[in-house]
């Protein structure tokens, strides 16, 4: 059954589409599980690192909260390194991702499923689908999820491949949004708070949870010089 599934996935990606054309990762995926979108989240240790591609404007958004949160299913996904089901997340059986939640029900998402985007001990990110009414995954809509994982792990890799060391592939860069400013903008509070860049984009996170901002809105403040952030006064020297 799971060559099956693989087959039928691959025969799709095929198409008449242009073989790097990340976005069809994620088409495919909406299309295959019956679902209202997916997108396609890639991260590392340290939380994500950008979005790899998305079906349509709220699938966008899904990804933009959890990168700008730092919590939600593909977060989960991928540091659990198990499936994340949320069948209604309006009325949860048990509340999660308090801060994630709230935006995501009002953009109209109803049920969010991460799957871990991985091939052995390699994590790549996550694949998130969602559902614009709530509902669980049938038997077979979690299996296609779980193939279609594991087809864009080897994609990624594939594509990758070729790519010279700490650059991503052109073909990853497509349709991509690796938040570029974010990684800048933690470089400088970084150096402005004399922490490690981890904690940076941690202090980045929390300020556009506080102000209710996207993340990239609150890097962009920052490279511009428009937002600085200083060490609490007791910590500066005499």
């Amino acid at each position: 059954m799971t060559a099956d599934r693989r087959l039928r996935i691959l025969a799709l990606l095929a198409g008449e589409h242009p073989a790097g054309e990340t976005r069809r990762l994620c088409e495919v995926a909406a299309e295959v599980t019956g679902m209202s979108g997916a997108g396609i989240m890639l991260l590392n240790a340290a939380g994500p690192q950008g979005s790899l591609c998305t079906t349509n404007d709220t699938s966008a958004l899904i990804e933009e909260l959890q990168y700008t949160l730092g919590e939600g299913p593909c977060v989960d996904a991928h540091r659990d390194g198990t499936a994340t089901l949320e069948a209604d997340l309006a009325e949860p059986t048990a509340p999660r991702w308090a801060a994630f939640s709230g935006p995501a029900v009002a953009a109209g998402v109803r049920a969010v499923f991460g799957f871990p985007i991985r091939i052995g001990a390699a994590r790549l990110g996550a694949l998130n689908l969602y559902r614009d009414s709530p509902g669980l995954l049938s038997d077979d809509q979690y299996a296609d999820a779980v193939v279609m994982a594991e087809v864009a792990a080897r994609a990624i890799l594939a594509l990758q491949s070729e790519a010279p060391v700490d650059t991503i592939a052109a073909e990853l860069d497509i349709d991509a949004d690796f938040h570029p400013v974010v990684h800048q903008a933690a470089g400088m509070v970084s150096v402005q708070l004399d922490v490690a860049v981890t904690e940076a984009l941690v202090r980045l996170r929390a300020h556009a949870f506080a102000t209710e901002q996207s993340l990239s809105d609150v890097a962009t403040a920052v490279v511009s010089r428009q937002l600085r952030f200083a060490p609490p006064p007791d910590s500066v020297q005499p």
